[in-house]
């Protein structure tokens, strides 16, 4: 068998530690190779909300995975065309990564919905899932089974603290005036600062 790779994928509107955290959480416990960086060209349950420009995103996460040769930017899911599904990502991962192992890193408040996300089964049948704790979730593992047949082999559970940051949580906290220092990356922090990104009322 090939490299074992994780896939990180988000808005990353901003990226922040907590994505760093869960990065460097599931390589070192799952022994992987490599942390791929996903960016959502087109977050398809974000429709709701004006989300930053790709561009910026896209800036803002290689600035924040900097530091570490283990931390990949990948545009894949930025460059293929809609509708942007995770079980139509994986088989262009596969590609580019022939022979490796697949780890889909995503927190238990996403597990928990995974029955509604479009065709569970084919994902799980392409990769494992490597879950992290989130606040307060607890995961129902019964009703899993059931909805999804199988996930119960297929998931790696993340040990570790609990970091309670979201990236809508950073964007609101900037708006209002507050510092998002410490939240976010030094690099990030300068980024966003100079382009006055998340100072309007959005």
């Amino acid at each position: 068998m090939g490299r074992r790779i994780g896939l990180l994928g988000g808005t990353f509107d901003p990226p922040h530690l907590g994505h760093l955290w869960v990065a460097e959480t599931a390589r070192e416990q799952l022994q992987l190779d490599q942390i791929l960086f996903l960016p959502v060209g087109d977050p398809p349950h974000k429709q709701d909300r004006l989300v930053t420009a790709i561009s910026h995103r896209l800036a803002m996460t290689q600035l924040a995975i900097a530091d570490n040769p283990d931390f990949v930017l990948n545009m894949t899911d930025t460059a293929r065309p809609l509708p942007h599904t995770t079980h139509s990502l994986l088989p262009l991962i596969h590609q580019a990564y022939p022979d490796s192992q697949l780890w889909f890193l995503i927190g238990a408040d996403s597990l928990h919905d995974l029955p509604t996300w479009q065709e569970p089964e084919r994902i799980i049948a392409q990769c494992r899932l490597a879950i992290y704790p989130r606040p307060g979730v607890k995961i129902d593992w019964p009703a899993l089974k059931t909805a999804v047949p199988g996930i119960e082999t297929a998931v790696d559970l993340i040990k570790g603290p609990i970091m309670s940051i979201s990236s809508s949580g950073i964007r609101g906290w900037n708006r209002s005036g507050h510092s998002v220092r410490y939240l976010v990356t030094t690099a990030v922090l300068d980024y966003i600062q100079e382009h006055k990104l998340y100072t309007g009322a959005i």
